[in-house]
C-alpha cells in the first residue's frame, strides 16, 4: 500500500478505525475477532489505527494495544483525548488532566509512545493554546509524537498550530457529507500542511447499499439510530443518491463502498481515510479500494452526476453537533 503524510508522520494511505469494534455502530465485535481484523488489516499493509480512550470506554485502546503489539514498531497509533471518564462526565481537556490520562492511555495501548494523540472535541473550558502546550509538554518528554485535533474550527486550528504544529485534523467527510469543503476545513489544513483524517468514509455505512427503510437499528448499541440521517424516511429519499454512485461504481468494476474511498483519496494527496470493520470481507473490499485510482475526469464526471441531489437528514443528533465546533 502506498504511503501519505499527514504533517510529518507517514502513514499507509488507508488507515484502520477501531470505534465500531467496541461500541456506538451496533453490538461489540468479540474480542478474539477484532484482534484477528486489526491483525489481518495490519499483514494487507495498514500501518495506521486509530482509536480513543472513551471508546468502550477504553476498550478499544486495549484491543489495539493487544493485537498490535507483535508489530508495534511497524505501526503508527492514534488515540484521542478530552472527555472526562471519571464520574463527572462531559469534556475535560485541562492541561493536568491531559497528562494524567496519558498514562493509561500507553499501558493500554502497551507502548510508550502514541503517534498521534487528538484532542477529541474542543473544550470551550479550556483555551486551544493551553491544550497545545500541554501535549507540547509530553512531545518534549517523549510519551507523544504528533498532535492532532477532531472537530475543531479553521480558527482554533491556526491558534493550536502556533503553539505545537498540528499533523493531522479529524472530521466527518464522504460523499455524503462534504461539510469540509465549505467551511474551510480542507483549505485550512492544506495551507498549514496538515493531514487529513475522514471519519465515516462510507457515510457510516450508508454508502454500502445494505441501508433500506426496513434497516433497524438499535438505539441501545448504535447511535446512528438516533440520527436523522438514518431514519426510514431519509433512508428512502437518499436512496435515488446512492444508487447514482453505486451505478457510477459498477461502471468502475468496484462497489458503491470503493468509489467512496477511491473518491476521497483523489480529493487531495494529504486524506487519509479510517474506515472501521469487524468483518474480513468488508475489510478487504475496503483495502482493494486503493487500487482505483480516479482521474480528474472521474472526480468531475461523479461531481456532475451528483449535483442535482439533495442529501435528507443532518450529520449527526443535536446532542452530538454540540461537541462540534462550527
Amino acid at each position: 500500500m502506498k504511503t501519505r503524510n499527514l504533517g510529518a508522520l507517514k502513514v499507509s494511505e488507508l488507515g484502520f478505525g477501531c470505534m465500531n469494534l467496541v461500541t456506538n455502530y451496533g453490538p461489540p465485535v468479540p474480542i478474539d475477532d477484532a484482534i484477528q481484523v486489526i491483525r489481518a488489516a495490519h499483514s494487507n499493509g495498514v500501518t495506521f489505527f486509530d482509536t480513543a480512550e472513551v471508546y468502550g470506554p477504553y476498550m478499544s485502546e486495549t484491543i489495539v494495544g493487544g493485537a498490535l503489539e507483535p508489530f508495534r514498531n511497524d505501526v503508527k497509533i492514534a488515540t484521542k483525548f478530552g472527555f472526562d471518564l471519571t464520574g463527572n462526565g462531559g469534556l475535560n481537556s485541562r492541561p493536568d488532566h491531559i497528562k494524567r490520562m496519558v498514562d493509561g492511555c500507553l499501558k493500554r495501548l502497551r507502548t510508550d509512545r502514541i503517534d498521534l494523540f487528538y484532542q477529541h472535541r474542543v473544550d470551550p473550558n479550556v483555551p486551544i493554546e493551553d491544550v497545545a502546550g500541554a501535549v507540547k509538554e509530553l512531545i518534549e518528554n517523549g510519551k507523544v509524537l504528533h498532535f492532532g485535533l477532531s472537530e475543531a474550527g479553521p480558527s482554533t486550528i491556526r491558534k493550536a498550530h502556533a503553539v505545537q504544529p498540528v499533523a493531522a485534523l479529524q472530521t466527518e467527510y464522504s460523499l455524503i457529507n462534504r461539510d469540509p469543503e465549505e467551511n474551510g476545513l480542507l483549505d485550512t489544513c492544506e495551507e498549514l500542511g496538515i493531514g487529513f483524517v475522514p471519519w465515516g468514509p462510507i457515510g457510516m455505512g450508508y454508502l454500502t447499499q445494505r441501508l433500506d427503510a426496513q434497516t433497524t437499528l438499535d438505539p441501545k448499541s448504535d447511535l446512528r439510530a438516533g440520527f436523522e440521517r438514518f431514519r426510514p424516511d431519509s433512508i428512502t429519499a437518499n436512496r435515488p443518491f446512492v444508487d447514482r454512485i453505486s451505478e457510477l461504481a459498477q461502471r468502475k468494476g468496484a462497489t458503491t463502498a470503493q468509489l467512496s474511498l477511491a473518491w476521497l483519496l483523489a480529493q487531495k494527496p494529504f486524506i487519509v481515510p479510517i474506515p472501521g470493520t469487524g468483518k474480513f470481507k468488508h475489510l478487504q473490499e475496503n483495502i482493494e479500494s486503493t487500487k482505483l485510482v480516479l482521474t480528474t475526469e472521474d472526480v468531475k464526471e461523479i461531481a456532475c452526476a451528483l449535483s442535482g441531489f439533495k442529501v435528507h437528514g443532518g450529520r449527526m443528533n443535536e446532542q452530538q453537533m454540540k461537541l462540534v465546533e462550527q
